[in-house]
């Protein structure tokens, strides 16, 4: 595993490594995963003091893996949207997650609005939007994503998360989103966002109907990205929860031991290109995460009061972890708690 490990740290990690790590002993993957985790980022494990806003759950999209559209019906006021963002301050929340269902009203003026009312009343990173809502925002608007993006950031938007990746293969794609972005046109607006100076996050979905090998795939595409724009501030590995969904019905979703591989694969084929793996502990739970943690990535997420999406799909771990219970999980598996913002920075 030796020469594994120098491959990655030289970035020279090829697909057929990688398929054959998969196959391989788990526990030496995971063991190399944390030996590249420490050289690339030590002991720390960062997370963010955040809040999602999720604007409505009403949605033209239809996604067959969502639980989240029209669970409660609701759409929120850009007067609601700031209580939401006041409630915030209460924990002292650094980032607004602000995000929720399209629907053929909401213009680049409408996100808009909302940017400028958070903005103008508030000192805090608004990480908003996503390259489908990009996508459709522009359409709903006339323009090209280019140009909504640029109108988006000057009126206040920080960074764009990653969200709408799922599987970046046209074929999964057709099966899971129908009615979503390509896989070419999520690349080009991400590459877009990042061509503007608008900071992303990348994610992956997985344990639908995809393959190992269509993981990959979607991992190299993020990488090759990683290294022509170096725009991505970290991987986010989302875990498919399939209660009250159609595509629940379909994939019983990944395994415990799927869920680990995928953080430690990720960690190898990035090697030093995308240096921060999170955890999703909302969706895997504490104890998983905790796992995770020693099996390639270094951070824990955020605090996110309010994830009605992962809510609703069936997470049952909460929605809110308080910022003393950040540091003593983290703490617990003898490692350092570090709380960061949106872009990586220490606070």
């Amino acid at each position: 595993m030796d020469d594994i490990y120098e491959n990655s740290l030289e970035g020279n990690i090829t697909k057929k490594d990688a398929l054959k790590l998969i196959d391989s002993n788990p526990f030496e993957l995971f063991n190399i995963a944390d030996r590249l985790r420490q050289e690339i980022v030590g002991d720390n494990v960062t997370f963010v003091s955040n809040k999602a806003i999720d604007i409505t759950d009403h949605c033209m999209i239809k996604c067959e893996f969502c639980s989240f559209r029209d669970h409660l019906g609701y759409e929120m006021t850009v007067e609601e949207i700031l209580e939401s963002v006041e409630d915030s301050q209460t924990i002292g929340a650094t980032e607004i997650c602000l995000f929720g269902g399209i629907m053929p009203h909401m213009t680049v003026d409408y996100y808009g609005e909302i940017i400028k009312a958070i903005k103008t009343k508030y000192n805090i990173k608004l990480h908003a939007l996503s390259p489908v809502e990009i996508y459709q925002t522009a359409k709903n608007s006339e323009m090209t994503t280019f140009e909504a993006l640029e109108i988006l950031k000057k009126a206040g938007m920080d960074t764009m998360t990653g969200a709408s990746a799922e599987i970046l293969v046209d074929s999964v794609r057709k099966q899971i989103c129908p009615n979503k972005v390509s896989t070419a046109e999520w690349v080009k607006i991400i590459k877009e966002a990042h061509s503007l100076d608008i900071p992303t996050t990348s994610t992956i979905m997985y344990g639908s109907v995809e393959t190992w090998e269509d993981r990959i795939d979607h991992l190299m595409i993020l990488r090759d990205i990683q290294r022509e724009t170096n725009g991505f501030t970290e991987l986010v590995p989302l875990t498919f929860l399939g209660l009250n969904n159609n595509l629940g019905q379909k994939s019983i979703g990944a395994s415990g031991m799927d869920d680990l591989k995928i953080h430690a694969i990720s960690r190898v084929i990035f090697g030093w290109d995308m240096p921060n793996i999170q955890v999703s502990w909302v969706k895997l739970g504490i104890r998983t995460s905790q796992i995770a943690l020693c099996c390639g990535a270094n951070d824990l997420g955020g605090t996110m009061m309010e994830d009605k999406i992962s809510v609703a799909a069936g997470a049952s771990h909460g929605e809110y972890l308080p910022r003393d219970g950040m540091i003593k999980i983290i703490e617990a598996i003898g490692r350092h708690p570090v709380e960061r913002n949106t872009v990586y920075e220490y606070i």
